[in-house]
């Protein structure tokens, strides 16, 4: 489990648009924004990221740089690059097993006679400071309600308009 307010596990991966994404590059003014998918396979993950992809500009106003991760293939990630109305909303895939339980990141089997690939990770979504530590994490066991993104907005300004810092960070 990752801690608020410590380094957070670098991400060197590649991208659906022919590039790499790495976390440690990231220069956000306030925040660069994780969001770990489950795969092609969620429709709940389409319509999520499809909302976040429609409201890019309002995240990146506010100086928050949104990217969305999943343990899909290349060949799997271009379809929903392709097919997903996701705008320009970054997608990184390929992500190791090990490196998504490095981030606390739930893992999940493929169900019989799905079309999910064998192994996945399910959903979190991370804020990361530009020095490279954790704001702010949310971790989901299952597909099921996600962060809602305009209450999420809204708490950005919040913290933004009034320096609010890093929670969580008592460690047992």
């Amino acid at each position: 489990m990752l801690t608020p307010g410590q380094k957070v596990p670098d991400i060197d991966l590649p991208l659906t648009i022919k590039a790499r994404f790495e976390l440690a590059k990231q220069s956000p003014e306030n925040f660069t924004m994780l969001v770990f998918y489950r795969g092609k396979h969620c429709p709940i993950c389409k319509r999520y990221l499809e909302e976040l992809g429609s409201k890019l500009e309002k995240f990146t106003k506010l100086g928050v740089s949104p990217f969305a991760i999943s343990m899909d293939s290349e060949d799997r990630a271009m379809v929903t690059h392709e097919e997903w109305d996701t705008h320009d909303l970054p997608l990184v895939y390929d992500l190791p097993e090990d490196q998504a339980r490095e981030w606390g990141l739930f893992i999940s089997e493929k169900r019989p006679d799905s079309e999910e690939p064998d192994r996945f990770s399910e959903p979190g979504l991370f804020l990361i400071k530009p020095d490279g530590t954790l704001y702010f994490e949310e971790v989901q066991s299952a597909p099921f309600t996600r962060p809602p993104l305009d209450e999420l907005l809204s708490a950005i300004e919040f913290v933004l308009e009034n320096d609010y810092p890093v929670r969580g960070t008592v460690e047992s």
